[in-house]
């Protein structure tokens, strides 16, 4: 759930204006539009019960339920799952091959990104009429969502999923109303999982310093910038191809030709630039959510990653953006600063939210459902 792509201003670096020109054609493609567009296809509704409860050889509600899975966000947009399927059950399983080792070294992120998978697996599966039941599998560490047939019923969280996105552009400014929040606590929380929400400017002012900070600290690792570049796509044909990472423009930056952004990388990602547009995005939000499971462990996470989903989910719902700004959870120095700001010594903050309402992004694309079946 690591979260942003280096700040671009324009394609001038070149120096010419027919340079700049000429960088149009990297940017949102035909190609590019009509596949997220189909990716993120909604299903019909309402959906036939399954004669059995799953029959997974070519049926189309499997393939759309590993579908919804995959719309979850993951750390760089990785994309670290692979499912794999039983006539009564879908096992979500980490792909390692597409670990973070850098900004997570611990898996932490991995693991969070399965618990939002899992989420829109549920919600997915009610509205195909099938229950869902969740299991973590200490040994295997892995996930069994077992179900079982019910009466379909969709939801607003369930129609959001194709429209969720880390919407990591400026937002209006505009506060989000009592009664909004009190519904992101409620969908946000959970037996193992406590969600604080800072909407007063102080409280975000305070926590914008640990971010700065983290983020100063985490912009001198050259690890970190190395890992995060390679899963930068810088235009459209690279994205399309690879169908993962995190493409330019969803952050609102332009896409150049991948040279050219390679290059560039390294002279205009700077701690300056990074920490100004930080202070810039979080003085527009209406608020801040932290995410804290009870304990530090795999299944907590993943419990952390559905939380915070169910809560993305409902944001979209009500016309409400989130993005996250992960620095603060991702260095261990800065986490139990973090955790200490908050009165919250002995717990590990997982996740740092801004919220607020703004414009819609470009989307992003996933890998097909055959690419991540087992």
């Amino acid at each position: 759930m690591s979260r942003r792509v280096f700040a671009l201003s324009a394609c001038g670096i070149a120096g010419t204006a027919s340079f700049v020109s000429g960088c149009s054609s990297f940017g949102m493609s035909d190609e590019y539009e009509a596949l997220a567009s189909q990716i993120r296809q909604p299903v019909a509704l309402p959906i036939k019960l399954p004669v059995t409860p799953l029959e997974f050889e070519g049926n189309a509600p499997t393939s759309e339920l590993v579908r919804y899975a995959t719309l979850a966000p993951s750390s760089h947009n990785t994309q670290c799952w692979k499912f794999s399927a039983t006539e009564t059950s879908i096992t979500l399983l980490p792909d390692l091959a597409r670990r973070c080792p850098a900004v997570d070294p611990d898996d932490h992120h991995l693991f969070v990104s399965l618990g939002c998978a899992t989420e829109n697996l549920v919600q997915a599966a009610l509205a195909h009429g099938l229950h869902a039941d969740v299991v973590f599998d200490d040994i295997r560490e892995n996930i069994r969502v077992e179900l079982r047939p019910t009466a379909p019923r969709s939801s607003a969280l369930f129609h959001a999923i194709p429209l969720r996105q880390v919407t990591r552009g400026d937002y209006d400014g505009a506060a989000v109303s009592a009664a909004e929040l009190d519904v992101l606590q409620r969908v946000g929380s959970g037996p193992q999982v406590r969600l604080v929400l800072l909407t007063g400017r102080p409280a975000l002012e305070h926590v914008l310093g640990q971010i700065i900070g983290a983020n100063s600290r985490q912009m001198a690792d050259a690890g970190f910038v190395a890992e995060l570049k390679t899963w930068i796509r810088f235009n459209a044909s690279d994205a399309v191809l690879t169908r993962d990472g995190l493409f330019s423009p969803t952050s609102g930056n332009p896409a150049i030709p991948g040279w050219l952004g390679r290059l560039a990388f390294g002279m205009l990602f700077t701690p300056v630039s990074e920490n100004d547009k930080i202070a810039r995005q979080i003085r527009s939000s209406a608020g801040i959510a932290v995410f804290v499971g009870l304990s530090a462990d795999k299944a907590h996470w993943v419990e952390v990653g559905r939380c915070y989903e169910r809560f993305a989910l409902q944001a979209t719902a009500l016309g409400i953006r989130n993005a996250h700004l992960n620095q603060p959870v991702e260095v261990p120095s800065s986490r139990s600063s973090l955790a200490r700001a908050l009165g919250l010594d002995g717990y590990r903050p997982d996740l740092v939210v801004r919220f607020g309402r703004g414009p819609t992004m470009p989307f992003s694309l996933r890998r097909p459902v055959s690419a991540v079946m087992v």
